[in-house]
This record gives C-alpha cells, structure tokens and sequence, in this order.
C-alpha cells in the first residue's frame, strides 16, 4: 500500500473568509463541496488543505485526510490491528471510497481512495 497524498484539515465556521486568508499564501481552491473547500497552489496539487465546517456524512469532521492507493487493504489492516473505526468503510457520492481511524492520540484520520 502506498500514500498518494496527505492533507490536513482545518476546523472553520467562515469558509470564504478563511479560503481567502490562505489564498494570499498562494493557495487556490481546487475542490467546494459547500462543507468542505480544498486548496492548492497552482502547479502543485498534491500540495494541499482542506477547510471544513464539518463533514457531510460522516459523525465527526476529521482532523487530517490520508490518501492510498489500496483503501480496502488499509481499512482491513486497521480492523486486524484493533484500530477505532470512527467511520466505517464507505462508497461517497464524490467519488471516493472511505474510512475514518482514531489514532492512538485521539486524531481522526480520514483513509481514502479515489474510485
């Protein structure tokens, strides 16, 4: 299994304003799925940020977000491994095909693979 990509998510009430804010580092909205925007610089899109007000069908908005390119093989090696499934293995309606894990700090890590 390999990482494609990771991207941190950040909690924001004001997603326009806080697009805005980082669009002056640079940084270009690439995805706005109205509760979530992802941001990148142009030429660089694995390079990036998510903003989120929550998260649409999951029960808590995770902390970070971890792209591979085996999301069944990571899923099942978490379940072996007795990791905290916060969110079960899902097909969304983007696109991706998901989980969410609790790290052993209590961070929620959104697995993901593009379908």
């Amino acid at each position: 299994m390999q990482v494609r990509r990771v991207v941190p998510n950040v909690q924001s009430t004001a997603l326009p304003r806080s697009a805005e804010f980082y669009g002056v580092l640079g940084l270009e909205e690439v995805m706005d799925h109205g509760w979530i925007r992802t941001l990148a610089p142009a030429g660089n899109p694995t390079a990036q940020l998510s903003l989120m007000s929550e998260d649409a069908t999951a029960p808590v908005a995770p902390d970070l977000s971890i792209e591979v390119d085996d999301v069944d093989a990571a899923y099942a090696a978490m379940r072996a491994r007795g990791a905290e499934i916060v969110h079960p293995l899902t097909d969304e309606e983007w696109g991706v095909r998901r989980f969410f894990v609790r790290d052993p700090d209590g961070t929620v890590v959104n697995v993901l693979g593009h379908r």
